[in-house]
């Protein structure tokens, strides 16, 4: 993998190196003392960041030789930690780490939820469950002004119930239910093609039973067999509105399926706001 980083360090402005686990190669420095900026190349093959500390006490750029190799030793010791950081993120994902489309086709980084409890949602307007869209925009009024969002992801992989075009979806969201939270771009949620949000989503939550209360569970008991006969064992999103509750660190605290008691989500979502981040 090759990789850049940039330094505040006087001798030393940009690293730019090849890692293959803990062994290092090709590392060039672009810097130099007093403001004149040089290529420094090392030669090295195969070497640990140790190994590359050590080989750096020979070099100099106009200054003492321990002055100067020891900021270019900081500087690759530095260029490693925060490769290594990278690769701890990319084993352990965070929510903020996600970027989605928006309505309008734009990106749009989760960072800028940071510190804000949210229930996301995959939709669907010609759906049993789209009446739930009317306590869904009560909630986000009441709670929004307390750092409370809820993030609409339509999705038409479930009877195909969201068949129109996101601009169509929209607009009856906006004209049947005063929707005010934000709706993206129409998203998969299952499959090859799935959002890579919502491999994260499942990863951290599975799938957590119907209400046996709920007028639409023996549908859905009906219908998800002929799909996959194995859908209680599996991760996957069941039907539309399904909704994952993430608390104000980040963390996804929650699953509910679509026949979830509202009141029951709302009560979470209260809990989890008057936490302290």
């Amino acid at each position: 993998m090759h990789f850049d980083y940039r330094t505040e360090n006087t001798c030393s402005q940009l690293i730019s190196m090849d890692i293959e686990g803990d062994v290092i190669r090709n590392v060039k420095f672009l810097g130099g003392c007093n403001g004149n900026l040089k290529a420094i190349p090392i030669l090295v093959d195969g070497w640990s960041v140790d190994q590359i500390e050590e080989k750096l006490s020979g070099i100099t750029c106009g200054r003492r030789p321990t002055s100067c190799s020891d900021q270019l030793a900081k500087a690759v010791r530095a260029a490693y930690n925060a490769y290594l950081e990278e690769k701890e993120k990319e084993k352990h994902p965070s929510i903020y780490d996600f970027e989605v489309l928006d309505a309008d086709g734009n990106k749009v980084s989760l960072e800028k939820y940071r510190g804000k409890v949210l229930l996301i949602n995959n939709s669907a307007t010609e759906c049993g469950f789209t009446p739930q869209y009317d306590e869904l925009q009560n909630m986000y009024e009441v709670y929004s002004g307390d750092g409370f969002e809820i993030l609409d992801f339509p999705c038409n992989q479930f009877g195909n119930q969201a068949s129109g075009s996101i601009e169509e979806i929209v607009s009856f969201c906006d004209s049947t239910y005063g929707i005010t939270f934000p709706i993206f771009e129409k998203i998969e949620v299952n499959g090859e093609k799935e959002s890579p949000l919502y491999t994260y989503l499942k990863s951290q939550k599975g799938f957590q039973g119907f209400d046996e209360e709920h007028e639409l569970t023996p549908t859905l008991k009906a219908v998800l067999p002929t799909i996959d006969p194995n859908y209680e064992n599996t991760s996957d999103i069941k039907w539309n509105f399904t909704k994952f509750l993430i608390d104000r660190k980040g963390n996804v605290v929650a699953r509910f399926e679509p026949t979830a008691d509202l009141l029951e989500i709302e009560n979470q979502v209260v809990n989890l706001l008057r936490e302290p981040l």
